[in-house]
């Protein structure tokens, strides 16, 4: 178990390192300047979403996620955050067409540089998917996993930069669910 776990830390380390530092920087200007944030996300990706959805929250941005009940409509102003290993899903595609129909901006998270998404940012993660593509790294891991848990890494790394290196556990906290 010891070496499997080594492993996979190795793996996303090589995959972390890999990304460019502009393309991270460039989303955290974005959802500085979003009005409102939203994700999207299918599957394990989806989660992922989620779970940086929460955190967002957790600071005090104004976030929801597509396909809860309480998601309002987007406008112009908003910014939609797409999380997808391919970038290739129709539903995602779907989003993003109608987020630029509303004047809203779109940002993908992916492991592929051939989405085919017309977007307004990219951040790539150079992460094996569930598809083994020549171009991308080996991993002993199964499916999507590594994507996912680079994602979630990265997503995390994100939130200490947006907040801009201040301990503000005690700010995060306050929004914590507290009826759990």
């Amino acid at each position: 178990m010891k070496q499997l776990i080594e492993t996979i830390l190795h793996e996303n380390s090589l995959v972390l390192h890999a990304i460019d530092m502009e393309e991270t920087e460039d989303l955290v200007k974005k959802i500085n300047d979003a009005r409102r944030i939203f994700l999207y996300g299918e599957g394990r990706s989806g989660l992922m979403g989620k779970a940086f959805a929460m955190r967002l929250m957790h600071c005090g941005y104004n976030v929801y996620v597509i396909g809860e009940t309480v998601t309002p409509s987007i406008e112009k102003g908003d910014l939609l955050i797409g999380i997808s290993a391919s970038g290739t899903s129709t539903s995602l595609a779907s989003h993003f067409t109608k987020t630029k129909e509303k004047a809203a901006n779109t940002f993908l998270i992916t492991a592929s540089v051939r989405h085919g998404l017309s977007t307004d940012g990219t951040l790539v993660i150079p992460a094996a998917t569930k598809y083994r593509r020549e171009e991308e790294p080996a991993t002993i891991q199964p499916l999507g996993s590594q994507f996912d848990q680079s994602a979630h890494l990265l997503m995390d790394a994100i939130i200490l930069a947006l907040l801009e290196g201040e301990n503000r556990h005690r700010d995060l906290l306050k929004r914590h669910a507290n009826m759990e």
